[in-house]
């Protein structure tokens, strides 16, 4: 019983070590070449209010440039194609796969 134990205990440590070695890959995947025009606009202003002299400005002004700052990103990350997965997610289904 003890070994099956230490056996258990030392299969999830390395599979905790295998997820973050195969998370470095050699092959990045490719950026896509194409940006759509919306997207641009957003970053183009994402780059204006980063360049803006903030220190004149009050506090609401600032407070309302944060608000956009966070809405612009908010806009550029659910236009994204992609599935996002966290990592503990990945675990729990990696760790389903192998109970079964």
């Amino acid at each position: 019983m003890k070994k099956t134990r230490l056996f258990l205990i030392i299969m999830i440590l390395s599979l905790g070590s295998f997820t973050t070695v195969s998370a470095f890959e050699k092959n990045p995947t490719p950026t896509p070449t194409e940006i759509p025009a919306e997207i641009q606009v957003m970053l183009k202003r994402l780059e204006d209010i980063k360049n803006m002299d903030k220190s004149e400005m009050n506090r609401s002004d600032k407070k309302a440039l944060r608000k956009e700052v966070r809405a612009i990103k908010s806009k550029i990350r659910s236009s994204g194609n992609g599935i996002y997965i966290s990592s503990g997610a990945i675990i729990i289904i990696l760790l389903i796969i192998i109970i079964l």
